[in-house]
């Protein structure tokens, strides 16, 4: 065994083979005996928006709304305003693997009236816990619409069915995606509370007008790099949508799948360190919740960087991105200044 294999497999063990994606990742289901938490598994994988019915408001009183992502909460933030009453249920930098739902999290649930996710199985990690609150509110999967990303082929330690891992859920990634979110939720709103569509019409519009000028500032910034140099290697394939969308190459990653039930081998990695080689890549771009210790050991092995990103969930607000708009420009700086 090479002195390199050796290492890698220490970096494996080392990190207790758990690279701790935060929330762009997703996750098998947990086996449950419990019917309503199917029912509402299925519920969130689906690909549409349910039919929504107006919701009977007393004079004053605001819509309940439950938003999953700390990304997604800052969206529907952006578009609902102080039209209604909104709670987040994950904090920042928080993994969804090891969520644990708290008295408050059940009771706004069991409140709500709707609740946003962001679809594609990012939320499965919900499905027991929406069963438990016994909420009955309409799910509504914000991602409905996008064109999505799948891989060719299940990875090695990954589901073979569509619903288990194979459709990327990070579509945030792209602006372009966060629109059509910004719809989504601006018709769901209206229809659930059409007193104030009005008004909710007049806040998604502004906030996209500003999504299309960070659309834009991120072309910019992207345009400064060589093409040649537009490669990317992260520590899940998490940037497919920011490739496709601003011309870059997801080249690999250190788990080669959108989940984190997989687990990378020393004989993956090998071939990783290979292609990294033979493409000229400059860094590995790992999430800030991740623990970094197997990146920085293939990274010292190739004499590249790792360089830390904001992947699934916003910083606490005194950090350096606690919005959407200030994530992508977060992450956006730092690919620029890693690859340019």
């Amino acid at each position: 065994m090479t002195g390199t294999r050796k290492r890698w497999l220490h970096a494996l063990w080392g990190v207790g083979l758990t690279l701790t994606l935060i929330a762009a990742c997703t996750f098998g289901p947990s086996p449950t005996t419990d019917a309503r938490a199917g029912d509402r598994a299925t519920a969130l994988y689906a690909d549409t928006i349910p039919p929504l019915e107006a919701v009977s408001l007393a004079p004053g009183e605001k819509l309940r709304v439950v938003a999953t992502t700390t990304i997604l909460a800052d969206v529907v933030a952006q578009v609902g305003g102080d039209q209604i009453q909104l709670t987040g249920l994950l904090p920042p930098e928080t993994d969804p693997h090891s969520y644990q739902p708290t008295p408050q999290d059940l009771r706004a649930l069991a409140q709500a009236q709707v609740i946003f996710i962001n679809g594609l199985g990012l939320e499965d990690f919900l499905a027991e816990t929406l069963a438990n609150a016994g909420s009955q509110a309409p799910i509504v999967p914000v991602s409905a619409g996008v064109a999505v990303i799948e891989l060719d082929q299940p990875q090695e330690g990954e589901d073979a069915s569509r619903e288990r891992g194979r459709v990327d859920p990070h579509v945030w990634f792209s602006v372009p995606n966060v629109v059509i979110w910004t719809q989504n939720i601006q018709a769901a709103l209206s229809q659930l509370d059409p007193e104030r569509a009005s008004a909710y019409a007049d806040s998604g519009q502004a906030y996209r007008t500003r999504l299309q000028d960070l659309d834009a500032w991120i072309r910019e910034q992207v345009a400064t790099v060589p093409p040649e140099r537009r490669k990317l290697v992260t520590d899940h394939l998490a940037f497919g949508y920011f490739a496709r969308e601003y011309g870059f190459q997801q080249i690999g990653a250190l788990v080669p799948s959108f989940s984190t039930s997989a687990r990378p081998s020393a004989q993956q990695l090998a071939k990783l360190q290979e292609q990294i080689r033979q493409e000229g890549v400059q860094a590995i771009f790992v999430g800030m919740s991740v623990n970094p210790e197997l990146a920085e050991q293939v990274a010292q092995d190739l004499g590249i960087q790792v360089v830390r990103l904001y992947i699934g969930a916003l910083s606490g607000p005194d950090g350096p991105a606690p919005t959407y708009e200030d994530f992508m420009r977060y992450d956006v700086n730092a690919i620029v200044a890693a690859l340019r």
